[in-house]
């Protein structure tokens, strides 16, 4: 298993290239001490690269970069998901002694996509990842990225010599905040959880907890 400690989000602001226009609607050079007047003659301070189109009544003065205060908001969120898929045709192959191993290289993949992950865990058959998804990744990229790079891995480090790939779907939940602690409790716990119950009951308490609808004929 493994865990990391929860760490803030900020969101950041990538700088335009320099096309050299000057003078227009559109801006994206640098400029500290411009200024521009809204129609009720309110100076306004320039700074920074930013791009903004000008709205209609706003006069240009000397500038290529504009930027006020109400355009200065830093990007925060929190978007948690729990994510769970199995391996092809749910065989037990992904033996105890490799999972470690595996378990590491996803939170890597994970991490590069300036995701958070907080846990990770499994059992023979699938596996558990609760991560933060970072606003410029989407989802179904991500776990995409995860079953293809992981697959890629195994099969060149033999960690487990009979897996033959990951099923083609996935579960995907959203989660309070709140319920994050919780929620890596229970995916730590996953082989005793296991002991007891399959992963398609576990599977369909899952979705049915979420009120998604299924046919059980293709539930896995």
């Amino acid at each position: 298993m493994v865990s990391q400690r929860a760490q803030g989000d900020r969101g950041w602001m990538e700088d335009p290239p320099d096309d050299g226009r000057s003078g227009s609607r559109h801006s994206e050079k640098r400029h500290t001490n411009s200024r521009f007047q809204n129609p009720e003659g309110v100076e306004c301070p320039a700074s920074s690269w930013f791009k903004v189109q000008l709205p209609k009544g706003y006069i240009y003065q000397n500038t290529r970069s504009i930027r006020s205060n109400n355009q200065c908001m830093s990007t925060y969120t929190q978007i948690m998901y729990h994510i769970v898929f199995g391996t092809r045709n749910r065989q037990n192959t992904m033996r105890a002694d490799g999972r470690d191993q595996l378990f590491k290289y996803i939170t890597g993949i994970v991490k590069n996509k300036k995701c958070h992950l907080y846990i990770i865990n499994g059992v023979e058959d699938h596996l558990h990842i609760l991560t933060h998804l970072h606003q410029e990744i989407s989802l179904a990229g991500l776990v995409k990225d995860i079953k293809l790079a992981s697959t890629a891995y195994i099969r060149t480090d033999r960690i487990f010599p009979a897996f033959q790939g990951w099923q083609s779907g996935y579960g995907a939940f959203t989660c309070s905040f709140k319920d994050k602690d919780r929620l890596i409790r229970y995916i730590a716990n996953q082989e005793e959880h296991h002991r007891i119950r399959t992963f398609r009951e576990e599977y369909q308490d899952l979705l049915l907890e979420q009120g998604i609808t299924f046919d059980e004929r293709f539930l896995l």
